[in-house]
């Protein structure tokens, strides 16, 4: 089978470059070995988010006399795990609806690239097949990182799959790594009942973000009683009882001893770059990731590598905007497209923890705005102060804005808060556009909103603070 584009994965980065080059006029194959969608749709941020909103009404559930409505209510833990496979396996349908109408042929199997312009497929059954095309685009993907102090066995100590349907809910569970994965599943397992205790390496939880940032998610999970160990690491686990006893070393050398039904390993994640046929073609790689330039090819031309297994941040929006990226080259090389595609500006990429309170930053931490050299203008603006937020029963939190003080560019954007995640796009918009701290201030913003917050903080900065 001849074709003018292959993808080996259908990831959030995989189908869309699948998409985008058909937009364009190639004729395309899709590869994936389990379930169109890849690990996002199906075992990553879509499900994720389901679980997190149905803790999410739990918690409204338990507070509702806050709001003046007396309701009482259980959780169904069997069914909330139902529920967020349901909404995984409508998502990946979609994508299955979204390959027939572009014309995309989808075929189930292993890929792994045989020389340059051609892949074999492994089918489930063992069966091989070769299908050739000019372009190769790897969008493998990445899996759950394993530590040699912290083997996964998919029962007692697992990743964040086996987090997402456990048969039975855990009564206690250790959580080793403070990430996005590690404290979104801390909220969700602590909020239905489970005794969640977080084990970081670094000296903060969240330790990517902005430190005012970390400081404020440890306040509020000490406040809902999950209990934080940070300068710590786990350097082994006995799974030999009912439960299991992990050992934690301190940074003063001291070691202390958790037990707990479960350990969720949530230290990370490593690009699937094995056994594809990366070495055998001449493949460059570097630090577990395939090397690509600014338009995602490898050092093989014609070869692209996206998503999770590229230099990139491991996150779905970037896989997108690779894959797109990607495609648009090979129609700009094949004349079929008038312009080469903008190449990613690597910091002006939105992180969004949908815990709660969810967290969303862009840009340049505080941190790192003074090592690049900028003279700040830091303005911070609580949602306590948000008649909103404070409406919304929603007041913990806030907005927080850095801007370089010689010129009013905006370095970089942090929140902390209810629906904040939704935000943040302002902020990236405002980078790209090159916006100072003048437009934003004079820039309307609806109220009474959160999004209000952006504006504040901005006159915050400036000493123009209104209403704080």
């Amino acid at each position: 089978m001849a074709y003018d584009v292959i993808v080996i994965g259908s990831g959030p980065g995989g189908y869309p470059a699948a998409i985008r080059a058909s937009q364009l006029g190639f004729k395309v194959a899709i590869i994936e070995k389990e379930s169109l969608g890849g690990i996002c749709l199906n075992w990553g941020c879509i499900p994720t988010k389901a679980l997190l909103k149905s803790a999410q009404v739990y918690e409204y559930l338990k507070h509702s006399s806050n709001y003046g409505i007396n309701a009482t209510g259980t959780h169904d833990f069997g069914a909330v795990i139902k529920r967020s496979r349901g909404v995984a396996d409508k998502m990946s349908k979609g994508v299955q609806f979204l390959m027939k109408k572009n014309k995309i042929d989808v075929i189930m199997g292993y890929g792994k690239i045989k020389s340059k312009g051609k892949v074999e497929v492994t089918a489930a059954d063992g069966k091989t097949s070769v299908v050739e095309a000019k372009y190769i685009v790897i969008a493998t993907g990445g899996r759950s990182k394993e530590l040699p102090s912290l083997k996964q066995d998919g029962k007692k100590v697992i990743g964040y799959r086996e987090a997402m349907v456990l048969p039975d809910q855990p009564k206690s569970m250790i959580i080793v790594g403070s990430g996005a994965i590690g404290v979104e599943f801390a909220y969700f397992y602590n909020s239905i009942g489970t005794k969640v205790t977080i084990v970081e390496f670094l000296p903060r939880i969240v330790p990517v973000e902005d430190e005012e940032i970390s400081k404020e998610l440890e306040k509020q999970y000490k406040k809902q009683g999950i209990a934080i160990m940070t300068n710590a690491s786990v350097d082994s686990v006995d799974t030999s009882g009912a439960g299991v006893k992990a050992t934690v070393k301190k940074q003063d050398g001291s070691t202390e001893i958790l037990e707990a039904d479960i350990v969720l390993s949530a230290v990370g994640v490593v690009a699937n770059i094995e056994n594809i046929g990366l070495e055998e073609n001449g493949i460059k790689t570097e630090k577990g990731k395939v090397v690509v330039d600014a338009y995602q090819q490898t050092s093989v031309p014609g070869i692209y590598a996206i998503g999770d297994c590229s230099p990139g941040q491991a996150l779905a929006h970037v896989a997108a905007k690779e894959g797109i990226n990607a495609a648009e080259h090979m129609a700009y090389m094949e004349k079929k497209h008038h312009h080469l595609p903008e190449p990613l500006d690597y910091n002006n990429i939105p992180g969004c923890t949908y815990c709660t309170p969810e967290i969303a930053s862009v840009g340049y931490t505080e941190k790192a705005a003074k090592e690049a050299g900028y003279e700040l203008k830091i303005g911070k603006f609580p949602f306590m102060a948000s008649g909103k937020a404070s409406a919304a029963g929603a007041t913990d939190g806030f907005v927080k804005i850095i801007y370089d003080a010689k010129y009013g560019e905006l370095l970089g954007c942090h929140m902390i808060g209810m629906n904040v995640t939704d935000m943040i796009a302002e902020a990236v918009v405002a980078r790209k556009l090159e916006t100072t701290a003048h437009e934003i201030l004079n820039a309307v913003h609806p109220h009474p909103t959160m999004s209000e917050a952006v504006k504040e903080a901005t006159a915050a900065a400036y000493g123009e603070a209104i209403d704080i």
